[in-house]
């Protein structure tokens, strides 16, 4: 039988009560000691109706979580944000609490939510878990969020497909010898359909080494098939090989751009690169590539990735032959399985960092390494100012970046390639201010061979992943030399500038969308909360592609 949206709702949040039940005591442990945080969460419950925590929380943890529902989590947050999470979490933590005690007081008084409300709950609760690194509980969340997503596809395809047999025969108004856009380029056929509703534009290293990400993330060819070679990301790949190869290149390069910059997706470019299936004359812009490393063959590497909104500090990763406690065990055991774990294992059970002697020779017997590091500040700040966690304390996770960034720069065949925030959805509270300073210092910053996306690639990116590559070039050209013989002919109408040289080029790149939709998407909308510069552009446009193909 088939969930309503308002089950839906009510499973979001009960894994949200799950996942924030051990931060909200370990938070309240840490600000208000071992003997008086128990008293404390009582005193920030009561209320007239409010019956108080059962005497056994006072003892035993287990029977204080139990006693702990969403209504309960939420409003210990709220109640002492100033005091317990404000550091961590920040201005964006507390307009996530806000919203999901909303939605909790309306499910609670048998309120009904739309698709679009149950979806926004799932998403907003999904942020909130990631932050607090309840990795288990954001996933569980995703996958409901992505059967709203389901269902919104299916609702649309369905309203399009009415609509479209409703609709009279179109009188044609277009230009003679115009072609209209859909003769002279195609969507990919997860735009024309609408599956682009479920994929989301999201590339998700964690979903790819676990192997369920969609397959434009996790194939190879698929990958690169819709990935354009910016400056940025083309120097990235050749000082990446070039390091794998020990052809020199930058042992340690680090990423840093605002919400929604390319990070995950250039770390996704060299992970592919580096995993075997490829050669250069596999992609389009492979060429250039293989122009600038020369004869080298693409290197087999071993690779690990540490995806921190993927890693619970506080739950130890089982596997069939170990159970990884920390950042550095989780390292080695993926450069090496269990072989290569034994040489951190002492380190690991203690949550210790290991020196960057033993990291050095863990990188050149399993060599060559390419190590990618990414949410690392939203893993780090859940350890600052707290201890006795199975991940080891803040210091040691610094401790441990220090001697790998050390290790690295002495193995040849090695590389690191970390990622840093710089915008406060990312960063959070001070906490994470302090984790993004700290990190900065000990990994260094080595920008040269990664730059911004100029705007004219931002039009080739967007464009490559919406639409198929077979284009009517001569089709496509005839129809921006009418648009600039139109702004010729009637300059005082347009802006200036439109109809020089320069701004027909631009329309050449971003056909069949007009460049200054790009525009106003790029300057305007990229300002807004929660859009993601680039893959909001994606998702807005091909909704937009998808009705008018419908």
């Amino acid at each position: 039988m088939a969930l309503s949206n308002r089950e839906r709702v009510g499973r979001t949040l009960e894994a949200l009560r799950e996942g924030l039940g051990p931060f909200i005591v370990r938070e309240y442990r840490t600000v208000y000691t071992q003997r008086g945080y128990v008293n404390e969460m009582g005193t920030a419950l009561a209320s007239p109706g409010y019956p108080g925590l059962p005497q056994a929380a006072w003892s035993d943890e287990q029977a204080l979580l139990a006693a702990l529902d969403t209504h309960a989590c939420l409003h210990l947050m709220w109640r002492r944000w100033n005091e317990v999470c404000q550091e961590k979490l920040g201005h964006v933590g507390r307009s996530y609490v806000s919203e999901m005690i909303e939605a909790r007081n309306t499910w609670a008084h048998q309120g009904a939510f739309s698709n679009d409300e149950a979806y926004r709950i799932a998403d907003t609760a999904a942020r909130l878990l990631r932050m607090v690194s309840a990795a288990q509980e954001a996933a569980y969340v995703d996958e409901i969020a992505k059967d709203l997503l389901r269902l919104r596809f299916e609702a649309e395809a369905e309203k399009a497909r009415k609509e479209a047999a409703a609709q009279p025969i179109a009188t044609v108004t277009t230009l003679a010898g115009l072609q209209p856009w859909r003769a002279v380029v195609q969507p990919h056929p997860d735009v024309a359909s609408g599956r682009y509703i479920q994929a989301e534009f999201a590339a998700d290293l964690a979903q790819v080494m676990a192997g369920t990400a969609e397959r434009e993330y996790q194939d190879p060819q698929e990958f690169f098939r819709r990935t354009y070679l910016t400056e940025g990301l083309l120097a990235l790949l050749v000082t990446g090989i070039q390091r794998l190869t020990a052809q020199g290149g930058e042992p340690v390069v680090q990423l840093q751009t605002a919400f929604g910059g390319g990070k995950t997706h250039s770390m996704l470019a060299l992970y592919h690169i580096c995993g075997g299936q490829l050669k250069p004359s596999d992609f389009a812009g492979g060429e250039r590539l293989a122009a600038q490393i020369g004869s080298v063959d693409l290197p087999e590497t071993n690779i690990a990735v540490l995806v921190g909104t993927a890693l619970d500090p506080a739950r130890p990763r089982e596997y069939p032959d170990v159970t990884v406690h920390t950042l550095w065990g989780e390292l080695a055991y993926q450069l090496g399985g269990a072989a290569a774990y034994q040489m951190v294992e002492q380190a690991d059970q203690k949550g210790v960092s290991p020196g960057s002697n033993t990291l050095s020779e863990l990188l050149f017997k399993f060599g060559p390494c390419l190590i990618i590091i990414d949410e690392l500040v939203a893993y780090a700040r859940n350890l600052y100012g707290v201890d006795r966690l199975p991940a080891g304390s803040f210091e040691s996770i610094m401790t441990f970046m220090q001697s790998l960034t050390e290790a690295v720069k002495r193995t040849a065949e090695s590389m690191l390639l970390i990622s840093l925030p710089e915008s406060d959805i990312e960063i959070g509270g001070e906490a994470g201010r302090v984790v993004l300073k700290t990190l900065s210092n000990v990994v260094g910053r080595i920008e040269a061979v990664w730059k911004p996306v100029t705007a004219t690639e931002s039009f080739e990116i967007v464009r490559r992943r919406l639409f198929a590559s077979d284009v009517d070039y001569a089709a496509r050209d005839v129809v921006v030399n009418a648009f600039g013989d139109m702004y010729r002919n009637a300059a005082s109408e347009f802006p200036a500038g439109v109809a020089e040289r320069d701004y027909l080029e631009r329309m050449r790149a971003a056909y069949p969308i007009h460049p200054e939709l790009f525009d106003r998407l790029y300057q305007d909308w990229s300002t807004l909360e929660r859009f993601q510069r680039t893959r909001g552009v994606l998702r807005l446009m091909a909704a937009v592609i998808h009705q008018l193909w419908a």
